[in-house]
């Protein structure tokens, strides 16, 4: 998840032992152990776990059909802005579909059909009662409008807070097994399903104060007059800028790719290149990324590459939040539509000739960056 601070932070070196100087995936090597050592629940009359921390969700076995739990949190200042440099005053609505969406997207990375959201919301008591109406319609509006008709949300919390936060856990039922990251193969093809990139261009366009937002859809599927080539460019920086505020994430290709044979899934929320990195090294392989696959996904960005002066394929290998969902399919197994190959896996070295393989590669060679970490930037 790209954070909005992330333009205004300084460059300066974390101090030890901090969050800042080990990043998340540290942090997580650190804790994770620590909550291992608690007992595993093995009774026939109660729930098992089957997957516990380190997926996109946990696996749960509820008398014989596997369930997947995953939560995520959106925190004002850090996720999102109530106002933006370019002027753009966030609604109640655009803050429940994005809180709804990513957590949605964890469900279907393993292959799992939405069941249940649970939601905790912290807020000032100064908040508004409209904006907090708004963003429960937000909520029911992207469960409909992205294909989560299974979903109910059935419960939560509310908490006082000096800032606006929102937590979710959501609930998700497997057709099968559930698609975890670990099973890749070498000789596997590398599938997209969704896009990357467009959300974290739309981030940047939001924290520019010389992007006009006046015509960013104030529905995902507004009706519009399809655009003249004088508006052509006008339009693509709104849509971008409607990506990062409503993200659609391809919730129906998590089922089907799991059904078509996946063998590792992963949702793109932190950056293709990062999360692939996630991808490759939970599952011993090396993923190899061809930039020629991604061409298109760079093309739809360059409106805002001009208005910015960027390299679209920066936010296409780096920008997370559009929660594509990057499988790994065998090399004989059919590509559904709108599904796109864009690499492939061959065999990680690293451990058996002192080699040091890189996790992910672009067009053979390692890409600059990587991504987002939420603690390391």
């Amino acid at each position: 998840m790209t954070s909005a601070r992330h333009a205004a932070r300084q460059e300066r070196e974390p101090a030890p032992g901090t969050a800042a100087a080990i990043g998340e995936d540290g942090i997580l090597r650190r804790i994770l152990p620590i909550f291992a050592a608690l007992p595993v629940v093995r009774s026939p009359e109660g729930p098992r776990v089957v997957e516990g921390p380190g997926d996109d969700a946990a696996v749960y076995d509820l008398a014989g059909r596997l369930a997947v739990l995953s939560t995520d949190t959106q925190t004002q200042g850090e996720d999102h802005l109530l106002r933006w440099p370019c002027g753009h005053r966030t609604r109640g609505a655009e803050l429940g579909w994005k809180s709804a969406a990513q957590n949605l997207a964890d469900l279907a990375a393993m292959g799992a059909d939405p069941l249940s959201l649970v939601i905790s919301l912290s807020f000032p008591g100064t908040t508004a009662v409209d904006f907090l109406e708004d963003m429960a319609r937000g909520y029911v509006a992207a469960i409909r409008a992205l294909g989560a008709g299974t979903c109910s949300v059935d419960g939560g919390d509310l908490g006082g807070a000096g800032e606006l936060s929102a937590t979710v856990a959501a609930l998700g039922a497997c057709r099968g097994m559930p698609v975890r990251r670990d099973g890749a193969r070498p000789g596997d093809v590398v599938v997209l399903a969704g896009t990357v990139g467009r959300a974290a261009a739309g981030l940047d366009l939001l924290l520019h104060e010389d992007f006009d937002p006046a015509d960013i859809p104030t529905e995902v599927d507004a009706a519009h007059a399809r655009p003249g080539p004088r508006d052509a460019d006008r339009r693509a920086l709104a849509d971008l800028a409607a990506t990062q505020l409503r993200p659609c994430p391809p919730l129906g290709a998590g089922p089907v790719l799991a059904e078509t044979g996946a063998r590792a899934m992963i949702d793109v929320s932190d950056g293709l290149v990062r999360d692939a990195g996630r991808l490759a090294r939970a599952s011993g392989v090396q993923v190899r990324l061809d930039s020629r696959a991604l061409t298109g996904l760079r093309e739809d960005l360059e409106p805002a590459g001009r208005l910015l002066g960027r390299d679209p394929m920066d936010w296409v290998l780096t920008g997370g939040e559009d929660h594509g969902l990057l499988a790994c399919l065998p090399p004989q197994a059919p590509l559904p539509p709108g599904v796109r190959a864009i690499g492939s896996c061959r065999k990680n070295h690293s451990d058996d000739d002192h080699s040091d393989d890189p996790p992910v590669t672009l067009d053979g060679g390692v890409p600059e960056h990587l991504g987002w970490d939420h603690f390391g930037g």
